[in-house]
C-alpha cells in the first residue's frame, strides 16, 4: 500500500513519533490514521515499560507559585540525560505536575509511601462507616479495601486523576513522556506549600 508523505506528516504532527515509525504504523494499519495513533501509543507504552529500569540521574527541579503568592509546589523530575531535560516536552511535564500538585494537594508520591499506620487508621474508619450504614459484617472488609483504593487515587500523586484531563492519571503523563522522549523519567519527590498550613 502506498502511503503519501502528507499522511505520514499528519501522523507525525499528531503523535510526535519518528517519520519511519509513522510510516510503518500507517502501512501496518492500511493508512488509517486513528488506528495508527493507537498502534504507536501501544508500541510507545511497551517501549516505556522497557525503559523504566534504566537509571534516571539527570533532570530538573521545577516550581510553581500560584498568582496570589500563597500556594506553591516544588518537584524533582529526573531523566537520563541533560539533553532530554532541556526539551520543551520535559519542561512542560514538570510545569504541569507542579500545577497539579498545587491544585490537588497530594499527601504521598505513591502507594508505597503510605505508612501502615495510615492505612490501618483509614481501614478502621471505612469499616466503622460500613457498619454504621448497616452493611453485612462479611462485606465490611471488602468495602474497606475498595475505599482504600479510592484513598490511593485521592492522596497518592502518581495515582491522582490529572486536573486537566480526568481520564489520565499523573503516572500516565509520565509514561507518555517516556514513550515520546525515549528516556526513563522518574518523579523523585515533591513538596507543596500553602500559607497557613
Amino acid at each position: 500500500m502506498e502511503i503519501s508523505a502528507a499522511t505520514v506528516k499528519e501522523l507525525r504532527d499528531r503523535t510526535g513519533a519518528g517519520m519511519m515509525d509513522c510510516k510503518n504504523a500507517l502501512v501496518e494499519n492500511r493508512g488509517d490514521i486513528e488506528k495508527s495513533i493507537d498502534y504507536l501509543r501501544e508500541k510507545g507504552l511497551a517501549k516505556a515499560a522497557k525503559k523504566a529500569s534504566r537509571t534516571a540521574s539527570d533532570g530538573r527541579i521545577f516550581s510553581y507559585i500560584h498568582t496570589n503568592g500563597k500556594l506553591g509546589s516544588l518537584i524533582e523530575l529526573n531523566c537520563e540525560t541533560d539533553f532530554v531535560a532541556k526539551t520543551d516536552e520535559f519542561q512542560t511535564l514538570g510545569h504541569e505536575i507542579c500545577m497539579h500538585i498545587a491544585a490537588a494537594a497530594p499527601q504521598f508520591l505513591c502507594r508505597e509511601e503510605v505508612t501502615s499506620e495510615t492505612l490501618d487508621r483509614e481501614k478502621e474508619i471505612y469499616r466503622q462507616q460500613a457498619l454504621e450504614e448497616g452493611k453485612p459484617e462479611k462485606l465490611v472488609d471488602k468495602i474497606a479495601e475498595g475505599k482504600i483504593n479510592k484513598f490511593y487515587e485521592n492522596y497518592c500523586l502518581l495515582e491522582q486523576a490529572w486536573i486537566r484531563d480526568g481520564d489520565k492519571k499523573i503516572n500516565d503523563l509520565i509514561v507518555e513522556a517516556i514513550a515520546k522522549l525515549g528516556e526513563n523519567i522518574v518523579l523523585r519527590r515533591f513538596s507543596r506549600f500553602s500559607i497557613g498550613e
